[in-house]
């Protein structure tokens, strides 16, 4: 057979079906070779490749990598709000794995960040699904625009690290519908990832990858998924029922593809369920034939790590900035202090550890640039106690100084995939090192590294100025002298909240779980959703940073567009004389509901540069989703009849503007019926015209008269109808069947 021509399931046997439905080893499918199906490599990659230099034996080795441009991490590249520059970062991801011949690169990991302390939440996006959806698509989209795969993953509910391989993640169909899957579903609705990885966790008591309601009526017959789904590495626990559930591919191989074939035969599997499993791989090798069949490309190294430069710059936060102590002038004496300045933590641990192809610390980039500073450690890398000479050293150095740099943070033993972290803390030794030097010195600038949110307040009064850099990837020298000496504006904002305590936390109450489940009891209020809500003081709220520039928001106008949807324009200005990026957020907050809901949510942002003085006008379109919940009770998204106020700002508590929009809403309502409690028989369009009939059947002395005062109505408004001999006996009876026969006589009518 020709390598143009392309077999389908049909032109297979049964024992190549169940093949291909698992692995060749740990980092290759299993193909077919006499039917032209090759067996092409996939391999880890959220922020860049990672291809273990042993993958060719399908062994795994986490440190020992062929080398790749490290673009910041999900906790970074999040706190850009610029799709169009993670585009580029996905593209640059593919040129690296046709070079190397990685079909799929297994990325981005979209799960929400519901707790700060998650091991992993450097590589996951945020905990506001609408913006963790509506950046990771750009790697998805950027990718699979040069014929790469890409992996979405995990799906769904592997929010934290913490028995992640067995836990239940015991969560409400509201929570999951309107946190944990909508970033999932943009990506998939709006980009078609060629596959998607499944968690290993269980889902209310059901392994992810034996779930069939997640795996085919969610994803496929809902959501209109057309690619593949593989397991996560050592997921798959029953590969008969994963097969039947939607699993097309376990990784890595047990080697039990015998078992397959068994099952097919004596009818455990249908054959129908096997050839679209097995279709499906086909289908994946054929669309990344292209890619692979490439010879001998190389991608362009500089430009790359310029990429890499590039969303290291915006990737970072300024989150205070007192008496302009930022940006540093060129001629001021300058210390740095802080082992990562030499150092740098660019990346996160576990399987995303990559091999740069270049490497640049602070300290580096200012011995290049010509700059003189003095320079002291303070501290090491880990989390031994402190050293008493670093810390004299440190602080004499900073003594003399016109600004002190203090780069702090986690070390690399704090936070990885495979555990939680069990305190927002930097290591005491940093703070105390921190207090140490500001006794010294007040002009002070913390320059932060780290994957999560860490505790602010504890140690901020001893800084002037704290730039959140999170981890900035192979680049993160020179982004952060850039920033740091004005050559360019900071414009990162806060993809999850900063609180001020892990204990405000909402989920804290059930964080990490216990003997084998995990309750999510804070339901959708997730994040900001929790904090805005409730009005919980926050160190940072989530949206938030600062520029160097100044912004304002005006003209800002809601119109109606249809029955449940909207358009919003904006003016955004830049009010200084400095060349600047803002992003402008929309936030949507529902008015009387009859379920509780958040504050606000975000939907919508842009991020807009802007020279100095410069105006420009942008707009946003808010589709029914964006005023939708998820309600259990129709198993369905509703959209309430009534007003909804859109919020305009720069973070979820820095709103400019507001404006009102009436909806009519879905016009969903359920039948009535003896279990429907009195006020949902006042609530509904034609069960209030029988309520009303009921009081003036009563007045005329045809049914029992029902008291009418303020006890009473709160006291029938949830009793079922069903009830009311309870309250009135006998007279309760008639009531009972006047309501229900009225309304048979109208259901009849409208027949």
């Amino acid at each position: 057979m020709s390598d143009t021509a392309y077999p389908s399931v049909n032109d297979l046997t049964l024992e190549e079906k169940a093949s291909l439905t698992s692995g060749g080893d740990a980092w290759h499918l299993q193909g077919v070779e006499t039917k032209g199906i090759p067996g092409y490599m996939i391999t880890d990659g959220p922020h860049g490749l990672r291809k273990s230099l042993a993958s060719s034996t399908g062994e795994t080795d986490l440190n020992d990598s062929v080398p790749a441009t490290c673009f910041p991490p999900a906790a970074g590249l999040s706190s850009s709000w610029n799709p169009e520059l993670i585009h580029k970062v996905g593209e640059a991801m593919a040129e690296e794995c046709i070079q190397e011949k990685v079909a799929v690169i297994l990325g981005p990991g979209v799960n929400i960040k519901r707790n700060p302390l998650g091991g992993r939440c450097f590589e996951y996006w945020s905990e506001d699904p609408y913006l963790a959806g509506h950046e990771a698509v750009g790697i998805v989209a950027g990718v699979q625009s040069k014929g790469v795969g890409t992996s979405l993953k995990h799906f769904a509910a592997n929010n934290q690290e913490t028995d992640r391989l067995r836990v239940s993640a015991n969560i409400s169909q509201r929570a999951l519908r309107e946190i944990y899957f909508p970033a999932f579903e943009h990506i998939v609705k709006t980009a078609q990832p060629w596959t998607i990885m499944c968690s290993y966790n269980r889902i209310n008591g059901v392994h992810s990858a034996q779930n069939r309601w997640l795996l085919t009526d969610v994803l496929r017959d809902e959501w209109g998924y057309e690619g593949i789904v593989m397991s996560d590495w050592g997921a798959d626990h029953d590969r008969v029922a994963s097969l039947n559930a939607g699993l097309n591919l376990e990784m890595p191989p047990s080697y039990t593809d015998d078992q397959i074939v068994y099952a097919a035969r004596d009818g455990r599997i249908q054959p129908e369920q096997l050839d679209r499993m097995a279709q499906g791989m086909v289908d994946l090798v054929n669309k990344t034939r292209a890619a692979m069949s490439v010879e001998n490309y190389r991608f362009d190294v500089d430009a790359h790590d310029e990429v890499a430069h590039q969303a290291a710059v915006e990737s970072m936060v300024l989150l205070k900035n007192d008496d302009d102590i930022l940006p540093v002038a060129a001629n001021a004496k300058i210390a740095v202090i802080g082992e990562f300045a030499r150092t740098p933590r660019y990346q996160g641990g576990g399987s995303s550890h990559i091999t740069p192809t270049k490497m640049t610390s602070f300290l580096d980039t200012l011995a290049e640039r010509g700059a003189d500073v003095a320079f002291a450690p303070g501290f090491t890398l880990d989390l031994e106690p402190a050293d008493a000479k670093l810390e004299a050293e440190a602080v004499e150095t900073a003594k003399n100084a016109d600004v002190v740099l203090m780069f702090l943070g986690l070390p690399e033993a704090a936070e990885s995939e495979g555990f939680d972290r069990e305190t927002l803390d930097i290591p005491a030794k940093q703070v105390e090192l921190l207090k140490a030097v500001a006794a010294e010195n007040k002009n002070i600038v913390v320059v932060l590294s780290n994957g999560s949110v860490v505790s602010v307040a504890p140690w901020a009064d001893n800084a002037k100025g704290i730039l959140e850099s999170w981890l900035l990837g192979q680049a993160g020298g020179p982004a952060l002298a850039d920033v740091i000496f004005g050559k360019v504006s900071p414009s990162g904002k806060l993809a999850q909240t900063i609180p001020m305590d892990i204990n405000d936390d909402p989920s804290m109450i059930n964080w990490p779980g216990e003997e084998g489940h995990v309750d999510y009891g804070e339901g959708v209020f997730v994040g900001y959703r929790y904090y805005d809500t409730y009005d919980k003081a926050v160190d940072y709220p989530f949206g938030f940073g600062l520029s160097y520039a100044t912004f304002a928001i005006d003209g800002v106008n809601v119109a109606k567009t249809g029955a449940n949807t909207a358009h919003v324009t904006a003016t955004v200005t830049n009010t200084s004389d400095v060349d600047a990026a803002e992003t402008v957020q929309v936030y949507v907050a529902p008015g009387k509901a009859a379920v509780a809901r958040p504050k606000h949510e975000l939907k919508g942002f842009r991020k807009v540069f802007l020279k100095a003085g410069e105006s420009a006008e942008i707009s946003f379109d808010l589709d029914e989703r964006a005023f939708a919940y998820w309600s259990e009770k129709f198993d369905d998204w509703h959209v309430e009849a009534g007003e909804y106020t859109v919020e305009v700002g720069t973070s979820s508590r820095d709103i400019a503007a507001v404006a009102v929009v009436t909806l009519d809403g879905d016009g969903k309502a359920l039948p009535l019926d003896e279990w429907s409690t009195f006020g949902e028989w006042a609530d509904d369009p034609v069960g209030s015209k029988i309520v009303a009939s009921v009081y003036a059947e009563g007045e005329a002395g045809n049914l029992p008269q029902l008291p009418d005062n303020d006890m009473m109505r709160m006291f029938l408004k949830s009793m079922p109808i069903n009830s009311m001999p309870m309250l009135m006996s006998d007279g309760g009876k008639a009531i009972t069947a006047f309501m229900l026969d009225e309304y048979a006589k109208i259901a009849e009518t409208a027949e």
